[in-house]
């Protein structure tokens, strides 16, 4: 069973490298906070993940829980520094277009 989780951690570990070529070449920095916390969600599994290795899965929970609300937390701020720092491109201040006649 212990293999298992060893497989499972390193296929997540696998999966976040795309994940960060899409940090380091977005072309706008919502894909880049939305990266980022597709990361932060990856850690988190794998937070429970190494819990599992070391059976200390309650332990482990806590961190990952502690660390998914301050990944959600932080992109709640990336993405309101992002609306404060460039409105023209956000989404609170989109006008719907009204068709031309």
């Amino acid at each position: 069973m212990e293999n298992f989780f060893v497989f499972a951690g390193v296929a997540i570990l696998a999966l976040m490298i795309p994940i960060i070529y899409r940090i380091l070449v977005g072309p706008t920095a919502i894909d880049r906070i939305v990266a980022v916390n597709v990361i932060g969600t990856k850690t988190t599994v794998l937070l429970i993940v190494i819990g599992m290795l070391y059976e200390r899965v309650g332990m482990f929970v806590d961190f990952a829980l502690t660390y998914a609300l301050l990944n959600f937390v932080g992109s709640l701020a990336a993405a309101k520094f992002f609306d404060r720092v460039n409105p023209a491109k956000s989404f609170s201040t989109m006008k719907a277009e009204e068709p031309q006649e």
